[in-house]
């Protein structure tokens, strides 16, 4: 028999308890009773009852485990490239306190749900930077994901396809002999002044990399702080104002069978995407036999329930008037 919870300690203190506890009873019940004429053998009985009924709680509580298997452990796991837009339109206040700050947030709480797979950063505006490979170690993640801001890339547009052809590249020369799930988490507010984004997703389609594109901004719209003024319009002469475009990213989505999310002023599916993510099938990296054995507790426990309800539905007289 293999034990859950093996404290000897701890059950021969509750044993100690108890009978203590009742052997004060019986000395009082005793004392109480010593001129009336008391039924030893009906009192031996009770105690046998109360007894028994706390030696089972006892073995439940330690979580008696009988007869063992042998059962075999897939381990899985996943390689995710976040790529985040850092365009000056990612300062705009239409999402507070920003769309990146807001970003930056929900990134901490992404990456925090995934930490045995591997993630990787990637920082784009019209170029693509790796800022962090693929990588196990959360807390190295956690200090790029705080550094991000917009003057970490050139700004002259935004370019959907440099992310995402910087990610499959990465993916292609990965030396790593395991199988994994691969796919692309892009955040951006989709205003695409790149090429088309049809061949790059038919590339990703191809390696089997899905794209979970997430969207952030409003369908009105906000001007763009840069310093203590606003980005001016060069057509215009006015402050150039920047809004969601979610067609492009509900493009690429489709074509590698992702999906879309949004955070803006009518949804936040910031957890519907963690959610997306966790149930993607991942690649089976190995496996491993491992002995297992079946919990019994519960019979001990409904035998002590049941003797203990016996005793307080069904009591034994044990003084005879």
């Amino acid at each position: 028999m293999i034990w859950a919870y093996p404290d000897v300690r701890l059950t021969l203190l509750l044993a100690g308890i108890f009978c203590l506890l009742y052997f004060i009873y019986l000395s009082r019940y005793w004392a109480i009773n010593r001129r009336l004429k008391v039924e030893k053998r009906r009192l031996f009985t009770k105690i046998v009852i109360r007894t028994c009924y706390f030696i089972l709680f006892l073995i439940a509580f330690a979580g008696p485990s009988i007869g063992t298997a042998m059962k075999e452990i897939q381990e899985e796991g996943k390689d995710i490239f976040i790529a985040v837009d850092l365009s000056q339109s990612m300062n705009a206040s239409d999402i507070g306190p920003s769309r990146l700050q807001r970003i930056k947030f929900e990134l901490k709480n992404l990456t925090k749900s995934f930490p045995s797979d591997r993630i990787g950063l990637i920082i784009f505006s019209s170029e693509a930077f790796l800022q962090c490979p693929l990588t196990f170690d959360q807390s190295v993640l956690q200090l790029y994901i705080d550094g991000l801001n917009t003057g970490l890339v050139p700004n002259f547009g935004t370019d959907l396809n440099a992310p995402l052809r910087l990610a499959l590249e990465r993916f292609e020369s990965d030396e790593s002999q395991e199988i994994k799930s691969k796919s692309i988490i892009l955040i951006s507010d989709g205003e695409n002044f790149g090429d088309e984004l049809d061949n790059i997703g038919a590339s990703l389609n191809d390696l089997g990399v899905k794209v979970f594109s997430l969207g952030i901004g409003t369908e009105s719209g906000s001007s763009i702080p840069r310093g203590n003024g606003l980005v001016i319009d060069p057509q215009t002469g006015r402050p150039a104002q920047t809004v969601l475009d979610p067609a492009p990213l509900q493009q690429i989505a489709a074509e590698t069978n992702g999906q879309y999310f949004e955070i803006s002023d009518q949804v936040q599916e910031a957890g519907n995407l963690i959610g997306a993510l966790e149930r993607l099938e991942g690649g089976v990296t190995g496996s491993r036999v491992v002995e297992a054995s079946a919990n019994k507790y519960f019979y001990f426990l409904l035998a002590g329930l049941i003797l203990s309800l016996l005793d307080m539905i069904l009591p034994i007289k044990t003084i005879k008037l």
